[in-house]
């Protein structure tokens, strides 16, 4: 019987230089799209999935997540004694989403190297890996979506989709085929990371998605560390490949890429334009600008 995905893994220990200098303080994680912080999106979507524990990886100068994800007596009972229950329990409900634990990455090493400061905690099961800064809007959580592919394989499921023209650059780049029975399955042959255009096997993109088996430990302690000293992921799971078969799959719904500034731009007029409470408010706002 495959094993059900129960942890999360957030690598969160990155410096955010493309923000600065508003990342010079703060965590890019905690970057706030319309009224919640990038990351607890993405802890909502875990959750949703079925995890119960959530693993960030931190580093040095990240401490106001763990602020965020803790109860806040003092506001809590600020909130409390003014009788605004409705923003008390906004407040209670995020120290309530999962259990968290944090551990810490001490040197900037890659993404591998990230994944790999949670081997203790993970264990010997399959996890999933969220990028906080990769935001998917979709009727289906898109790692709901994932843990059911992981279900129907019990394979490696990368997030992948398919990126136009010269942009496959900036990805980790699939070969795949698809699955006859399921075409949102792609069984992965082969990965590089950043080709040039012309020597891409295809444009299927990895994202910023994983659920991994706790093999991929194994390779990611076994691998060379690639340019600057950096343990890659993406050589871990190609490494990986030898040993099981992993699949590609191509979620339902829209990737924000939030960890660049036009991507942030657009998802928060996205997510403004379908939030509840303003986003009526501010389509009117927006119209009276002659784009």
């Amino acid at each position: 019987m495959t094993q059900k995905i129960r942890k999360a893994v957030f690598p969160a220990a990155g410096l955010g230089t493309r923000f600065l200098p508003a990342t010079k303080a703060t965590p890019k994680e905690m970057l706030c799209l319309v009224d919640k912080p990038l990351i607890q999106y993405g802890v909502e979507e875990a959750v949703a999935a079925g995890c119960t524990e959530i693993i960030i990886v931190t580093g040095r100068g990240k401490t106001t997540m763990e602020d965020h994800f803790d109860k806040s007596f003092e506001l809590e009972a600020t909130l409390a004694a003014k009788n605004k229950t409705a923003l008390l329990e906004i407040a209670r409900s995020v120290s309530k989403l999962a259990k968290i634990t944090y551990t810490r990455q001490s040197e900037p090493l890659g993404l591998g190297h990230a994944v790999l400061q949670a081997k203790e905690i993970v264990g010997n099961e399959p996890f999933a890996v969220l990028l906080p800064d990769d935001i998917v809007d979709a009727k289906v959580p898109c790692m709901k979506q994932m843990v059911e592919a992981f279900e129907q394989t019990g394979s490696s499921i990368l997030g992948s989709e398919v990126v136009e023209g010269a942009a496959i650059q900036n990805y980790g780049c699939l070969a795949v085929t698809p699955d006859p029975n399921n075409p949102r399955l792609l069984a992965v042959s082969d990965m590089v990371e950043k080709p040039k255009p012309e020597e891409a096997p295809s444009q299927n993109a990895i994202i910023g998605r994983y659920i991994l088996t706790p093999r991929i430990f194994e390779m990611l302690e076994t691998i060379t560390p690639g340019a600057g000293g950096e343990l890659q992921l993406t050589d871990g799971i190609k490494a990986l490949l030898k040993y099981e078969k992993v699949y590609g799959f191509t979620y339902d719904g829209k990737r924000h890429d939030a960890g660049d500034k036009l991507g942030f731009l657009k998802a928060t007029v996205e997510f403004g334009l379908k939030h509840d409470k303003l986003g009526a408010d501010f389509r009117s706002w927006l119209k009276q600008f002659p784009l």
